[in-house]
């Protein structure tokens, strides 16, 4: 891919949101910080519309959701509406693993690409710092002589790096002399996984992030009392690194429609959204904010409903559920996508019967979000080998669903391919609506497990292992019972088990694990086998980037 120049002046870019040259801190060509100022300057202007863009279950090449939210805050524009565009930042894991650098892609993406791509202004680096940091500080509380009574067996709290490498997932420290600290066993965990990044991303202020940062969580005394960042006087210097992390960034897409850049927390590990902060920045900045949510509806959506929303106060008015000719034929079960490879040349065929079977899934993802009362639109993110038949099996399912269905064609044609969409998200964000969560604040974590497991996932039971229940049993003894819940499941299938397509019912969903994420506010419950450090494929994308003479970038994307 072709990486393109910045088409506006940041400074443009900012007016148009709003933002005036004392709320910026530049970066560098096409990048600036935005200010917290940026709160109270713009808290007397009028929320814009609140469009959430979440998608199918994915196969491992994704659906597109970033190059439609793109697509669609351009498109926005050519129809005559300010908009605004919220994302995540991508990691530099997937970047120089096999799925993309989370910058979308042909002419809906964000410039700099590479910036986007890659460092961006050093919020990644930060999160990484000022966890190990905790770490380390944890450590050396050992090594001091341990007067908090921590038990090592029960540490949680593993380092992070912004890199793939399965190498580091289980590992021995403290080797070496006595000096050389207390040996026992930890691991890595990718940076986008820590609890820090779920912190700045639901952080509201300066102020709320050092509070969260002080209720992480890091282990057990021997007596069973949780451990906080705060007990080990680590909390002010996290604070410290994340000072500048925590003002969002402000970027361009292709088109010059402003986009804020803030925050990536996986979306089958963490929440996989977007910062808060960046939110209530933007709704005020236009018309209409755009953002999305990791992975499909029944994971980054949901936890945006029930997570994101009640921290930012926020209430969408619109979503859309991304869906590819592709994905739907894998989830026909009658074809197998690999990251890295070719689509199965029979997958080309024109076979729109295979649309309509594994439109289950689609229909369940339609079904998810409106759970929570929101206005769906369905987008067909178009490829070349497409075929009509197929993009009318699609409208069809759609129709039966009684929503909005548009064709995007954003990765070729930008925002005036993505005019059919705009138009139909600009009518289905003035419909009636009545937002609900999908479970009370007072339910037991239980109660909240099983609720999402049956009405989201299709399960229709849980089962816990014996460790998973008295670590949840250790959750609501040390107050953390009403906390919302965040399942970390495969993002593959709507169940447990990455095999199975469509929409299955009837499984009993598993959880082996259960600890509080008491930072970012939530009870993280991981089921089935999940990895928080992914490794790299037989040929990653790495192997492709280089810079050539003229110290350009080649093969990123």
């Amino acid at each position: 891919m072709q990486l393109v120049s910045v088409t506006r002046s940041i400074a443009e870019v900012a007016e148009e949101a709003g933002l005036g040259p004392e709320l910026l801190e530049p970066y560098g060509e096409g990048v600036a910080k935005i200010r917290l100022g940026a709160l109270d300057a713009l808290a007397a202007r009028a929320a814009g519309r609140y469009v959430l863009v979440s998608a199918i279950t994915p196969t491992p090449l994704g659906e597109g959701k970033t190059v439609t939210t793109i697509g669609l805050g351009d498109g926005l524009r050519r129809i005559g509406r300010r908009a605004v565009v919220s994302l995540r930042q991508g990691s530099m894991g997937p970047t120089f693993g096999v799925k993309g650098g989370a910058a979308g892609g042909g002419r809906s993406s964000l410039v700099p690409f590479d910036r986007v791509a890659l460092h961006l202004t050093g919020d990644m680096h930060a999160v990484a710092a000022a966890h190990n940091l905790l770490a380390a500080m944890l450590d050396n509380h050992l090594y001091q002589g341990n007067s908090l009574g921590i038990d090592p067996g029960g540490i949680s709290w593993r380092r992070v790096l912004d890199i793939c490498d399965r190498s580091l997932r289980e590992v021995v420290i403290g080797l070496g002399t006595p000096q050389d600290g207390v040996p026992r066993q930890s691991g890595f965990d990718i940076t986008a996984a820590s609890e820090v990044m779920a912190v700045l991303a639901l952080a509201r202020s300066l102020t709320d992030l050092r509070a969260r940062l002080g209720r992480i969580v890091v282990g057990h005394t021997r007596d069973g009392e949780p451990v906080t960042a705060e007990a080990l006087r680590a909390a002010g210097a996290m604070a410290v690194i994340m000072r500048e992390a925590v003002k969002p960034n402000l970027l361009q897409t292709r088109e010059g429609t402003p986009a804020i850049v803030h925050a990536g927390p996986f979306g089958n590990i963490a929440h996989g959204n977007s910062s808060v902060i960046g939110d209530l920045v933007g709704i005020r900045a236009g018309d209409f904010l755009v953002t999305e949510a990791g992975f499909g509806a029944d994971m980054g959506a949901e936890r945006f409903f029930d997570i994101k929303c009640r921290v930012s106060g926020l209430r969408p008015d619109a979503a859309v559920v991304v869906a590819t000719v592709r994905g739907l034929k894998a989830h026909s079960g009658r074809h197998r996508v690999v990251a890295g490879r070719p689509l199965p040349p029979e997958m080309l065929e024109e076979r729109p019967e295979e649309v309509e079977v594994g439109g289950a899934n689609l229909r369940k993802q339609v079904e998810n979000i409106r759970l929570f009362g929101i206005p769906v639109v369905v987008a067909i993110n178009a490829h070349p080998e497409d075929h009509p038949s197929e993009h009318t099996a699609i409208r069809r399912i759609a129709g039966g669903l009684g929503v909005r269905c548009a064709v995007s064609t954003a990765y070729a044609d930008g925002g005036a391919g993505a005019v059919e969409l705009a138009e139909a998200v600009a009518e289905a964000a003035e419909e009636p609506k009545s937002f609900r969560f999908l479970y009370p604040e007072g339910a037991s974590l239980e109660e909240k497990v099983l609720t999402l497991a049956t009405r989201v996932y299709g399960a229709s039971d849980v089962v816990y292992e014996a460790s998973a229940r008295r670590q949840l049993r250790q959750c609501e003894r040390d107050g953390f019972g009403r906390s919302p819940v965040c399942v970390a499941k495969t993002q593959l299938s709507l169940s447990s088990d990455p095999r199975l397509k469509g929409a299955p019912t009837g499984w009993t969903m598993p959880i082996r694990e259960v600890r509080p994420a008491a930072g970012a506010g939530f009870v993280y419950l991981v089921s089935g086998e999940m990895r928080t450090m992914p490794g790299l494929t037989a040929h990653p994308a790495a192997e492709r980037v280089d810079v050539d003479q003229a110290g350009e970038i080649v093969g990123l994307f």
